[in-house]
């Protein structure tokens, strides 16, 4: 054997990318001493891989699933660009890139910031979304020389936060062109989807990326918006105001019953109840004083209840300063509630229409009882008799 045979025998290799990589590689460039390729050397694509040659920065041919002899005629534009005569044999230069063409499920989105949107029944509002997308290479040269360059070892991190940014600019965008008001949207996920993906498959492409499905999973507004949300709700449900108020002051009556030993929960149960009691009492005197003021030709006044000297309506709305905040509008259960919490102290102050401004809790003649001092504890049990 001679000096040169030796020497062609050294560059007269198989190659091919078995998948040691990590599951999430893009694109593994094959590692060669000095970038020498033989020709006559066996070139394996598997599926769900292509091949791609560069030589000295340029791509210049590219295979896709197979098993190939590297020869001239396999290399046409390799050739070209080399000037190998046909019968050539001695190594050549060039870097071999895989790129993997299989899908990459399940890749999420989200937005980072609200997106604020005019609803036509909510006004503006902030809406949050996240999905999830599915993608696969389809032009594994444009990826290479868009995206992953000279990078021996290319992941699909290296280019989810851009894809990730494409997806929620254009979703803010189809968001507002489709006017389509916040409670409606959760009956056209599947639309709105099919026409983002639309939107973002030109700009997938410009990467040599095919953009295979995409969902949008869930739109939300901020939790403050969806708890008034469900009050709106509940109020729906009751079809009525002061059931919607008898309502919440019957639940605020059963949580401060599971508290009956304590000052807190006897304060505030008996505010309830006694609220309540108002509250129907109010209800029913205003209806009877109606049927007997029309019987009369007169109309009668709305039902009040009297509270620090001033006139309180029935199912009034009270506004009170927590931590140097304004907060309300509350019922008369929901600050029995903040009582038994401890966040309603007897200085805390109170304003509701009718009052000429705020005023301490514990002047008002309806919530005085929450600030009551709990009673003494009950007497023990006389012994029994003794038996004669």
């Amino acid at each position: 054997m001679t000096l040169w045979d030796a020497v062609r025998g050294e560059f007269l290799d198989v190659i091919e990318w078995t998948g040691e990589a990590a599951p999430d590689t893009l694109v593994w460039r094959f590692p060669r001493r000095d970038n020498a390729i033989k020709l006559g050397s066996q070139l394996t694509v598997r599926e769900g891989q292509w091949a791609v040659f560069v030589n000295e920065g340029r791509i210049a041919d590219s295979f896709g699933p197979g098993r190939y002899s590297l020869e001239t005629r396999n290399l046409p534009l390799l050739t070209t660009l080399l000037s190998l005569p046909t019968a050539f044999e001695t190594p050549f230069k060039a870097e071999v890139y895989f790129v993997a063409t299989r899908q990459f499920t399940d890749l999420k989105w989200g937005t980072r910031h609200p997106v604020i949107l005019r609803d036509p029944e909510l006004g503006p509002v902030r809406l949050r979304g996240y999905g999830s997308y599915t993608l696969r290479i389809g032009d594994p040269p444009r990826l290479i020389r868009e995206v992953s360059g000279s990078s021996g070892h290319f992941t699909v991190d290296g280019i989810s936060e851009q894809l990730r940014n494409l997806v929620v600019t254009r979703l803010a965008d189809l968001l507002g062109e489709s006017r389509h008001p916040v409670l409606d949207l959760a009956g056209r996920y599947d639309e709105l989807a099919a026409e983002l993906r639309r939107r973002l498959e030109p700009e997938f492409e410009g990467y040599g990326i095919s953009l295979t499905t995409l969902l949008i999973e869930n739109l939300t507004l901020p939790p403050e918006v969806e708890a008034a949300l469900d009050r709106r709700s509940g109020i729906a449900l009751t079809g009525d105001l002061q059931a919607f108020t008898t309502y919440q002051a019957g639940i605020a009556l059963e949580k401060a019953a599971t508290n009956p030993g304590g000052p807190a929960g006897t304060a505030s149960g008996l505010a309830v109840g006694l609220g309540l009691g108002q509250q129907l009492a109010a209800a029913g005197g205003a209806a009877g004083n109606a049927a007997t003021s029309a019987a009369a030709g007169t109309v009668a006044p709305p039902a009040t209840a009297t509270g620090a000297g001033t006139a309180v309506q029935a199912g009034t709305a009270y506004h009170v300063v927590l931590e140097g905040q304004s907060h309300g509008p509350l019922t008369l259960a929901e600050l029995a509630a903040l009582r038994q919490q401890g966040t309603l102290r007897a200085d805390g102050l109170i304003w509701h229409a009718g009052l000429a401004g705020w005023t301490p809790a514990s002047q008002l003649g309806e919530l005085a009882v929450l600030f009551l001092a709990p009673p003494p504890p009950p007497p023990p049990a006389a012994p029994p008799a003794p038996a004669p």
